[in-house]
């Protein structure tokens, strides 16, 4: 995967991978490096959200699975209680950012050229183009992969992973790593699934909980308004629960635990 294939090398780190290679070393150890700086830059992303008590949330998906159809829906639902601030990453375009800039909420686009995800490095040079003071939740919109994105850490405090009822219901099955790194699951999309008979929610959440997660499985449609109050109000629980968790000092991503939430698996949210 990205510490060995070379697609860990970003337009933010490329000023630390390409040096020569020193005597006894390897492109591979080179690579490895690179994670490990990554890591350095998301713990240092981190500390800047939590002296700010902002909720940082990282949506991770294939391309097309209404990602950014969500966050347009999100922001119209909740920019009048809290201040929201988006970081767009795309090969190409700023066609994203264009849009999330008319609902009225600060966006920065990363155009990451050939990397296939985001890194910490491109997100700190965002993060000087905002005012973090200014920012109750940031809401970074991955590249379209359901590979790569899941390796690096952003400096996030939560995972997203989006699944569209247009993809095949095994695809938590197919792709572990992106799953298992979920803090949540949006099942989007779900009003189509009255003309779609080849996707089995029921079976999508059996590959889910396989992989021994228990992230909650929250099911909706951004474009019909079903099902949003549900991921709503799980935002306004893990911004409450973050807050609470810096303050106490924490520094590092929190690994979420079945009883760190109130989430309900089945149901979403419960009180």
């Amino acid at each position: 995967m990205c510490d060995s294939c070379g697609c860990n090398v970003t337009p933010g780190n490329k000023h630390l991978a390409y040096k020569p290679i020193q005597n006894g070393g390897s492109a591979v150890s080179i690579l490895k490096k690179l994670l490990a700086h990554n890591d350095d830059q998301a713990v240092h992303n981190r500390a800047h959200f939590n002296m700010h008590g902002i909720l940082v949330i990282n949506l991770m998906s294939s391309p097309g699975s209404g990602k950014t159809a969500l966050l347009e829906a999100s922001i119209d639902a909740l920019k009048h209680e809290f201040r929201l601030a988006v970081i767009e990453g795309d090969l190409e375009t700023e066609n994203d950012a264009a849009r999330i800039r008319t609902h009225g909420v600060p966006a920065y686009q990363i155009t990451t050229g050939s990397a296939c995800h985001l890194d910490a490095h491109m997100v700190h040079e965002a993060l000087h183009h905002l005012n973090l003071s200014e920012i109750d939740i940031l809401f970074i919109e991955n590249v379209g992969n359901l590979v790569c994105p899941a390796s690096f850490d952003l400096g996030q405090h939560r995972n997203v992973t989006l699944l569209s009822v247009t993809e095949g219901d095994d695809k938590p099955a197919k792709y572990p790593v992106m799953f298992r790194a979920a803090d949540a699951v949006v099942l989007s999309k779900i009003d189509l699934l009255s003309v779609l008979d080849d996707f089995d929610p029921a079976q999508a959440e059996h590959h889910l909980r396989q992989l021994a997660s228990t992230a909650p499985l929250l099911s909706l449609s951004a474009r019909k308004g079903q099902g949003m109050t549900v991921w709503l109000d799980w935002l306004r629980h893990e911004l409450a629960a973050q807050r609470a968790h810096a303050q106490d000092g924490a520094t590092a991503r929190p690994h979420l635990q079945p009883n760190d939430t109130d989430v309900n698996i089945q149901t979403g949210f419960s009180s």
